[in-house]
């Protein structure tokens, strides 16, 4: 019962509802769309499709294909730490790898906290080749084209909250690759009971505005291409 009535009193739940009885009590247009517009985008069934469909998006080119060169997308991180992210995508490496050997490219500017943690979790040797292939995605996949074989087949494995990108990236070169991406919170999906459609999550507004920021990132990437203001 608790789970079912504490989200009614959470901040974000008690706006949505003072916001319903502001719109009651006004009767403005105006109010009733910023209603509909803060209800959609919290509600947590509607985030939830947009999950299942954001999924369905990175899922086509996720298989993996044999005697792949992985490529691990740089997460960040300094000359004596690992960070979270970059951890989960060598984890994910570790998992499909399954103690093989294997050849693996990382494009991070510090390499050696992420061959240290890769060689202490694989228990074959791997041919890693570690370089720092600049400060974006962009710049990522326009420097791995110059260094990689036309043909050659390629697994990347990278954030589910990149997945997109990096799927229309590989599309954009036209890479013979395929997509492992590691799940994050923000894209898992939230239980949602008969409460959900009555209240709003703060972490659905997380999920939109990551979503937003991927699509518009990539779009002022290729408008970028295309006006020829992008030098890789």
């Amino acid at each position: 019962m608790k789970d079912l009535l504490e989200p009614f009193l959470y901040p974000h739940n008690i706006f949505l509802y003072a916001l319903l009885v502001a719109c009651l009590f006004y009767r403005k247009k105006g109010l009733w769309l910023l209603l509909l517009g803060f209800y959609l985008a919290g509600n947590t069934y509607v985030a939830n499709l947009v999950r299942n469909h954001y999924a369905a998006q990175i899922t086509g080119s996720s298989l993996p294909q044999s005697d792949s060169t992985y490529i691990v997308l740089g997460c960040g991180g300094s000359a004596d730490t690992l960070p979270a992210c970059a951890r989960a995508r060598l984890d994910r490496l570790g998992q499909v790898l399954g103690g093989q050997r294997a050849a693996v490219i990382i494009t991070t500017r510090y390499c050696q906290p992420y061959q240290n943690y890769l060689l202490s979790q694989q228990q074959q040797p791997l041919a890693i080749d570690c370089f720092d292939a600049g400060a974006n995605t962009y710049l990522e996949f326009s420097r791995l084209r110059q260094r990689l074989a036309a043909q050659q087949r390629l697994q990347f494995i990278t954030s589910d909250f990149h997945g997109w990108r990096v799927s229309r990236l590989i599309d954009y070169h036209q890479m013979n690759a395929g997509l492992t991406t590691v799940s994050s919170q923000t894209f898992r999906p939230l239980n949602c009971s008969w409460n959900c459609m009555f209240t709003v999550n703060l972490s659905n507004y997380d999920l939109y505005s990551k979503l937003i920021a991927e699509y518009a990132s990539y779009l002022v990437w290729r408008i970028s291409v295309k006006t020829g203001l992008w030098q890789s």
